[in-house]
């Protein structure tokens, strides 16, 4: 429904007024002032009723945030840290991980769908154009503003009394140590954490959804297999630590479709067994692409070559994912020869 299609008399006052007379475009100003356009009324400047929904619809959204942060709250008190859920089609996370994150995010996507909505059906919509002055100062304002100055420096006499100088740009240089000190207390430093994971020679990659060590033949070509290191179980306290710089994808290319030498070396049969973690931010690496032998980080679209040392050939990814060097044990089951040449994940620091 449009202002056109209601009488006269129930449209409300306009509000606001002109702003200056328009302009006539020509040589000199080819860009005239064309002024604002007719103001079209909403269905809720015209219906109260109409009004009255919009508003309950906001009221909605800020009670079901308000309900989403008690929920929060909730979750923070009563899920267990170490519990962890399947999610389809993600696999398992943190309960309560996934609990803060949902109810957070839910609470704060209804605050800024009802201030939208409000604003948008509620608040008025009308354009009304103001005539600013100009924001400069005059020259004679700026030429006392810097004899002020100049004044003051001088009367402070920074620049003779050098001892208090030094002494107070040490203090301002110093103090923010402060809080660069408070930060210590985030937890214990990582140590060489970062730069080892639970894989070493001779553990068998066992398969992430049959919970099976994997055999050569297991892995088709084109496929894409998601595995953990032998040993690793979800019911341990440090699983979802340890699956962060362990987790591992494994596909199977033709050896004379791999490029790089040391991949090439360091596969088996044309299995390549890459870290899964991304090297941009450390979101899990899901989506591959068979013909091409590209992987695609789904947060922020880095994208891997695994047929060429999964070099990153789109998107913020810094460097490439690391390799794990594979080989076949004597049972014939695919096993670890050594644990990653580089940090997984992204970079940091420390990182040589």
């Amino acid at each position: 429904m449009s202002s056109q299609d209601i009488p006269e008399e129930n449209l409300p006052a306009e509000q606001g007024g002109a702003h200056g007379a328009l302009g006539v475009a020509d040589e000199k100003n080819p860009f005239a002032d064309p002024g604002l356009p007719p103001h079209e009324h909403r269905i809720q400047d015209i219906d109260e009723l109409a009004a009255k929904r919009s508003e309950r619809n906001v009221a909605l959204l800020f009670t079901v945030s308000m309900l989403a942060t008690v929920g929060f709250i909730a979750s923070y008190v009563a899920i267990p840290s170490d519990k962890s859920i399947f999610v389809f089609p993600i696999g398992h996370i943190s309960a309560l991980n996934f609990a803060l994150g949902l109810t957070l995010g839910g609470a704060l996507f209804c605050i800024g769908a009802g201030a939208v909505h409000w604003a948008r059906t509620l608040m008025s919509d009308a354009e009304i154009a103001d005539e600013r002055h100009p924001i400069s100062a005059t020259p004679e304002v700026r030429e006392q503003v810097f004899a002020d100055f100049k004044q003051g420096a001088k009367e402070s006499a920074i620049g003779r009394r050098k001892l208090i100088r030094n002494t107070m740009f040490g203090a301002l240089t110093l103090v923010p140590l402060s809080g660069v000190v408070l930060l210590r207390d985030l937890g214990t430093l990582p140590e060489s954490k970062l730069r080892h994971t639970l894989w070493s020679k001779g553990k068998l990659l066992v398969n992430m959804n049959t919970n099976e060590p994997l055999r050569p033949s297991d892995i088709a070509v084109g496929s894409l297999t998601f595995a953990k290191p032998e040993g690793l179980e979800e019911s341990d306290e440090e699983f979802q630590t340890e699956m962060a710089k362990a987790a591992l994808m494994i596909v199977r290319i033709q050896p004379d479709n791999i490029k790089d030498k040391r991949e090439l070396e360091w596969s088996h049969e044309g299995i390549v067994a890459y870290s899964k973690i991304c090297t941009h931010v450390g979101c899990p690496i899901s989506l591959y692409e068979q013909q091409t032998h590209h992987v695609l980080c789904p947060c922020h679209q880095s994208t891997f070559d695994l047929s060429d040392g999964a070099r990153v050939i789109f998107g913020p990814a810094g460097h490439a994912l690391p390799q794990l060097h594979i080989g076949v044990s004597d049972e014939g089951y695919l096993q670890a020869l050594g644990d990653f040449a580089e940090p997984v994940g992204p970079a940091f620091w420390e990182r040589g």
